[in-house]
């Protein structure tokens, strides 16, 4: 009989990962993972665009720390730009209203909904917005 983190799909893998990294660079972030009511993780988010541009990538929620689902963050942008980047990127819910709003498509991640860098002192500085929070690191950063 395989063990459970052998069943796990490569995704989760990386979500896992993610998240082994968020609470290595702040240990402070592991009780915000404990604390959230859900959060949303995308492991690799693609961003670039020349003019035009737009972001894309493919996470895991979870509810109270287990897993209900699957999402797509997608985001268009419109001004100065030029190149790409990739980056990992936590959404955190902080309660069941916020996490319902992102289900339900209801959620608009817009300016208003800006992101905090990782850094080693993230979860200090992690504000909540209408209920939202999002922390980002950039791949190999």
């Amino acid at each position: 009989m395989p063990s459970y983190a052998a069943s796990r799909s490569d995704g989760e893998r990386d979500v896992l990962a993610v998240i082994a990294r968020f609470k290595e660079k702040d240990p402070d972030l592991a009780k915000t993972f404990r604390e959230a009511y859900g959060y949303a993780v995308f492991p690799t988010v693609g961003k670039g665009g020349i003019g035009i541009g737009g972001a894309r990538g493919k996470g895991y929620v979870y509810e109270q720390g287990r897993l209900i689902g699957r999402s797509t963050l997608t985001q268009v942008t419109i001004g100065l730009q030029l190149g790409g980047q990739s980056f990992s990127e936590v959404v955190f819910f902080k309660d069941r209203a916020a996490l319902e709003d992102f289900k339900r498509g209801r959620l608009k991640l817009d300016a208003q909904a800006s992101a905090i860098a990782l850094t080693a002192r993230a979860a200090a500085d992690l504000s909540y917005r209408e209920g939202v929070a999002i922390v980002t690191v950039a791949k190999g950063g």
